[in-house]
């Protein structure tokens, strides 16, 4: 801000982390708004970036930190005809929906063109005050969520604030105010045309951010929980209450996680939303024809994310884990001969051992389930002969021959294997 300021330009914290201060928390990250364009800002900084198409930034990288700077918004209505007419500053869709907005303004306007109330406060460091043009500061004493402008048009301009509304006022402890929330079931379907990439980072937003129960409780009383997961949506709507507990209790417990600063996986999440769903395409595959086991998952597993890819574009690093928490479910029910100890030894197992538990936890009705989890939570505590005499109690399955375990080799040395 101070450079900014030396270069002969306007500077101010903007956003969520005046808003956060206001409200005696911690803030997340800090934005910064000047009346400075991208490219003069980079003339400032050696240690600049210059990013996105629809909303243009510069990015000041500071070893791991990144402070986001925007130049002020203006109004489309009140832009040149040359700057209307210029795809790369101005263009809209059909629906409303802002695809570029590269219109640059005042301060006054900047802040109208802000979301919510709350996050239209704007601090300087010239003279140290917050400036407020929207009645922010009294809607963050009051704990109230307000759009500013009229609704419905703000959310066609952008669907993802039904999203951003929700989630600050389940991780802020606010109330959305009536005129905020009133279009948002009506505009719903506007969700439909967020791409899948955006909507992966509004999921970890919504989901990977401790408040992942509230947020699908809201996201399923505004109708917009099945632009993250239509498939699982659909199994809710058909009151699958054994669905409903297991994802529950999957966000509960990575909720708990999250909160407690323990480490979490998009993918153990994912894993748990589409489990039923996936069996329930084993299910199908299997009535239609004969195929072994591992053929049939396969196939589902080529149904069924493609068809959550045009929703939520999952990266492959998540997907890979995704599979490999899956497929340890059958490898798990399988202990005889050396198969444990090799189940034992996976990368993931502790991800696929903690959704073994989360199955038997609501699946109470499974006894088998709740044996196996028993079963593997003695065996990692136990010594190497006392697991050897677990395996050989374990009956294996009709028509496979059973082999007796030879007794691992302890490995060699870090030493050892360094020479």
């Amino acid at each position: 801000m101070y450079r900014l300021n030396k270069g002969g330009f306007d500077a101010y914290l903007v956003g969520g982390g005046v808003r956060d201060i206001l409200l005696g928390q911690k803030p997340k990250d800090f934005d910064i708004a000047t009346n400075a364009t991208p490219e003069e800002i980079k003339g400032l900084f050696r240690n600049c970036r210059l990013i996105g198409r629809r909303f243009r930034l510069a990015h000041i990288v500071f070893g791991r930190e990144i402070i986001e700077v925007a130049t002020f918004r203006g109004h489309h209505e009140s832009a040149s005809d040359e700057e209307k007419n210029c795809k790369k500053t101005s263009k809209q869709s059909d629906d409303g929906m802002l695809l570029r907005d590269n219109i640059y303004g005042t301060i006054d306007e900047d802040a109208q063109r802000r979301d919510f109330t709350i996050n239209a406060l704007y601090y300087s460091s010239k003279d140290f005050k917050v400036f407020d043009f929207a009645n922010g500061v009294k809607d963050v004493e009051d704990r109230v969520i307000r759009l500013i402008g009229e609704p419905t048009t703000r959310y066609r301009e952008d669907p993802v604030r039904m999203l951003r509304a929700i989630r600050f006022a389940t991780k802020l402890d606010m109330q959305i105010a009536p005129e905020t929330k009133a279009p948002i079931k009506e505009l719903a379907p506007l969700m439909a045309n967020i791409p899948a990439a955006r909507m992966f980072e509004e999921f970890l937003k919504m989901f990977i951010s401790g408040k992942a129960v509230a947020n699908f409780e809201q996201l399923r009383e505004y109708n917009l929980f099945k632009f993250f997961f239509p498939i699982v949506d659909q199994a809710l709507d058909n009151d699958n209450e054994l669905i409903k507990r297991f994802i529950v209790q999957a966000m509960t417990n990575t909720d708990k996680r999250i909160n407690n600063d323990q480490r979490v996986t998009p993918a153990f999440l994912f894993a748990a939303m589409l489990w039923y769903s996936l069996q329930s395409y084993i299910q199908q595959i299997n009535a239609q024809s004969q195929l072994a086991p591992q053929d049939a998952f396969f196939a589902a597993l080529s149904e069924i994310m493609p068809e959550q890819q045009r929703s939520i574009a999952i990266p492959k690093r998540f997907q890979s884990v995704m599979k490999d928490i899956w497929i340890l479910q059958d490898k798990l029910a399988r202990r005889e001969g050396k198969r444990a100890f090799k189940t034992f030894e996976h990368p993931k197992f502790r991800a696929g051992y903690d959704f073994l538990l989360l199955r038997a936890e609501i699946e109470t009705d499974n006894h088998h389930l709740s044996e196996l989890a028993n079963w593997w939570t003695d065996f990692q505590n136990v010594s190497n002969d006392a697991q050897l005499q677990m395996i050989k109690a374990v009956k294996a399955p009709s028509g496979s021959k059973k082999r007796s375990p030879r007794k691992r080799r302890k490995p060699a040395s870090k030493a050892a294997v360094g020479s």
